[in-house]
């Protein structure tokens, strides 16, 4: 059920409703970046001091190239930064779209079956921030667990495997349930759905690939709910 739900999700992400709802996504997410970079970039020269010229009227040359690492250092250090950032805020942007890839699935592969309703924007706002809390620690936690032999992959897996499954089907499910039921059906599947959590987590777990990781888990997940409700006949 897990490979299959997640073969229908991957045939669907290079299809034009798919690309469409991806370049939305990566092109704000550009667009916030370079905001940051400009924004950034105008405090520092808004802000900036030279303690050593302050001290020193008369600086030694090798002060000057001193200066002029640290400002190469600095903008390497900044390049760096938005560079991780890249995939948090595809993922907090790439939130306010999984309606859109929900209903790409619902209205293609399951056309006889009612559509599911829209999250209010206030809950698909929460689900964005959750998951970008998600891909935070998710990330963090990866780095720290990289110090530890023998636990590193295997924790950020389980870790991330729980938590990544446990909210996007959580998301399906609220399109056509209360939270609670939602929630209620993801306990009573708790081994398939931490099962599907594991492959997102190894989707999350590749550079630039994991760019596509919420359309990705929306779309398996939107068909693993539809699975478990037929088989269960809810």
């Amino acid at each position: 059920m897990i490979f299959q739900a997640a073969a229908a999700a991957a045939s669907k992400l290079l299809t034009p409703e798919f690309r469409a709802v991806f370049f939305k996504s990566l092109g704000l997410t550009i667009l916030v970046l370079i905001g940051l970079w400009f924004g950034i970039g105008w405090l520092f020269e808004a802000f900036a001091v030279d303690p050593l010229g302050a001290m020193l009227p008369d600086m030694p040359q090798w002060a000057g190239w001193l200066g002029l690492f640290a400002a190469i250092f600095a903008g390497l250090a900044l390049a760096l930064g938005l560079g991780l950032l890249i995939a948090p805020i595809t993922a907090i942007i790439a939130g306010f779209f999984l309606d859109d890839v929900a209903e790409v699935v619902e209205r293609q592969d399951y056309p006889a079956d009612p559509p599911g309703q829209a999250l209010p924007f206030v809950t698909a706002a929460k689900v964005s921030l959750k998951f970008l809390g998600l891909v935070i620690l998710g990330n963090l936690f990866a780095l720290f667990l990289l110090l530890i032999p023998g636990v590193n992959i295997a924790a950020f897996f389980v870790v991330n495997g729980y938590l990544l499954g446990r909210e996007f089907f959580e998301f399906a499910a609220m399109r056509f349930r209360s939270e609670a039921e939602a929630k209620e059906l993801r306990r009573r599947n708790a081994g398939t759905v931490f099962g599907a959590g594991l492959l997102i987590a190894a989707v999350l777990s590749v550079p630039i690939v994991n760019l596509l990781t919420p359309l990705f888990a929306a779309a398996m997940m939107v068909h693993l709910h539809k699975m478990i409700s037929q088989r269960d006949g809810i």
